[in-house]
């Protein structure tokens, strides 16, 4: 069954950020993800959490799929430069 996840950035190290954007399609393509839509231009529209800068939906095709994709060994250079852009959270629906 299609999973989504849900990406939450706090983005301190923009150039991270834009490393990890060059190598993340084809990371998330190696177990069947992809980016559903990723946005920096948020509106809050209930609660008092103080907005991310990014936020972003993927999608796999099952959980097992977005496990390897985070525990892939191939993919901790990727991993790394996303969680050193800031803080990172990836929540699986």
């Amino acid at each position: 069954m299609t999973t989504h996840a849900v990406a939450i950035l706090q983005v301190t190290n923009p150039d991270s950020l834009a490393q990890y954007r060059d190598k993340a399609a084809d990371a998330l393509a190696k177990h069947g993800g992809s980016v559903v839509q990723a946005s920096a231009d948020l509106k809050q529209i209930d609660g008092t959490a103080a907005a991310p800068t990014v936020m972003a939906v993927l999608q796999f095709p099952d959980r097992d799929a977005a496990d390897a994709w985070i525990n892939d060994p191939d993919l901790a250079d990727v991993h790394a430069l996303r969680r050193n852009s800031g803080n990172s959270d990836i929540y699986v629906l």
